[in-house]
């Protein structure tokens, strides 16, 4: 029964299908805030809004909600091969069908040049480490995956090691380390090639590791450093990569005030960091950066999270939560499906207005037809033979070295089996951006 057929009530079996259900429309508003970026450039570009950044809104929110969701989750059930064989059927088989589709149909749509035609695009995409690895993507929406792996990475190595729950500190450390990083590096130290090799050989055999339960610990300090590394030294854009981390840990610095076992005071310092760390950066040339812009728009994505958490224990309407499931979907299959829409329709930035709504219309409703078929019939057949994996091998007994909290049994993980590890699609630079789609 998905999410959306659940109604928001007081019982204790309706409470953990509840706070999916603000969650799943949180992720529903961040998908349309998305969409919204990339097709009004090309469709109808004279509502498009400048005062706030409409992709960089989307990412915040998606970002607080994996924050907020994911080490807590970990937590509770303590065992880092099921989240990670959850992450990996969460993930992986979307992903490589989207690539697949990109490359199927280049005779039509070309890759973008930006893209490596070399073996190190293929070990940067197998990691999903594409950007902080400065590795152009086949399909543009995939860089934010980038940031998803590298704090899965951090904070399982922080697990294993019993730092989790240092979120607050972790948050403004981040939130410092980007206001110092934006002063001093205007790009990445190293790119591509031979860091793109040697990090999907560190990437697999350390999860391995990880999920075998081989020298765990040691596994995941090694991959830990390694996202730090890349995080701080390969990131296309540095301070806005550390950033983003920043802002993750403060979601999760949220969670332990809302559970009583953390203050808020470390989420006010890390948001005033935030929201200064691009002013004097290096890289500070683009409009949704500028102080009024950005200050805006990461006000709004707060406000957006905060009024989720206060109307959390309310019924939610059902499309934003249905949205929320799909989001994963409409977040990879979008992009690609605008650059093919605009195929056929042609430049629709000089039509009439009428015409572009229409249009408009038409585009949006393909994207979130193809979405729901996506995640119909690619999302939820993977997620449940993922869960039937990570079952089976709880089942049948762990092998030495699992790490797991003492006290808490393997039950099954509801949170895990839903959509925080959705992310949206990249953020335009420019306002004059040629294409907006390319």
């Amino acid at each position: 029964m998905s999410a959306a057929a659940l109604p928001a009530a007081t019982s204790s079996a309706a409470a953990p299908a509840a706070r999916l259900a603000w969650l799943d429309a949180l992720r529903g508003i961040g998908a349309l805030a998305v969409v919204a970026e990339h097709l009004m450039p090309w469709f109808v570009p004279t509502l498009r809004p400048y005062w706030f950044s409409l992709g960089l809104y989307g990412i915040l929110v998606f970002f607080l909600v994996s924050g907020y969701i994911i080490p807590t989750s970990l937590e509770r059930h303590g065992d880092v091969r099921a989240f990670w064989i959850s992450r990996f059927f969460r993930l992986y088989p979307l992903y490589l069908a989207v690539i697949v589709l990109v490359l199927a149909l280049a005779w039509w749509v070309p890759v973008r040049e930006a893209v490596p035609r070399d073996g190190s695009a293929v070990a940067a995409h197998a990691t999903m480490l594409l950007d902080v690895l400065s590795v152009a993507a086949v399909a543009d929406t995939m860089w934010t995956l980038s940031y998803e792996m590298v704090f899965y990475l951090l904070v399982t190595a922080l697990f294993v090691m019993g730092g989790h729950r240092r979120s607050g500190l972790l948050a403004m450390v981040f939130a410092a380390g980007a206001v110092v990083v934006g002063l001093i590096a205007s790009r990445a130290a190293f790119a591509g090639g031979w860091p793109a090799y040697v990090s999907c050989a560190v990437f697999v055999v350390g999860l391995a590791g990880v999920v075998l339960g081989r020298y765990r610990a040691a596994c995941a300090c090694v991959l830990g450093l390694m996202a730090m590394t890349l995080l701080v030294l390969g990131s296309r854009v540095p301070w806005l990569g550390i950033a983003v981390l920043a802002v993750m840990f403060a979601g999760t610095a949220i969670h332990r005030w809302e559970r009583g076992t953390g203050g808020l005071w470390p989420v006010v310092v890390t948001s005033a960091l935030v929201a200064i760390a691009p002013l004097w950066a290096i890289q500070n040339g683009w409009w949704w950066v500028q102080a009024d812009v950005w200050i805006t728009t990461l006000a709004l994505a707060a406000a957006t999270f905060a009024g989720g958490m206060a109307l959390r224990g309310r019924r939610v309407p059902r499309a934003l939560v249905w949205l929320g499931l799909i989001s994963y979907s409409l977040y990879l299959v979008h992009h690609p499906v605008l650059k093919y829409f605009v195929q056929v329709s042609g430049d629709l930035r000089r039509a009439g207005l009428p015409y572009q709504l229409a249009m408009t219309a038409l585009a949006m409703a393909v994207i979130v037809g193809v979405s729901a078929l996506t995640y119909r019939y690619i999302e939820r057949p993977m997620q449940a033979l993922g869960r039937r994996w990570s079952r089976g091998g709880r089942d049948g007994g762990q092998r030495g070295g699992d790490a797991r909290m003492p006290g808490q049994g393997a039950g099954h993980d509801v949170v895990l089996g839903h959509q925080e590890g959705q992310v949206p699609d990249r953020v335009r630079d420019h306002v004059r951006q040629v294409d907006p789609l390319g």
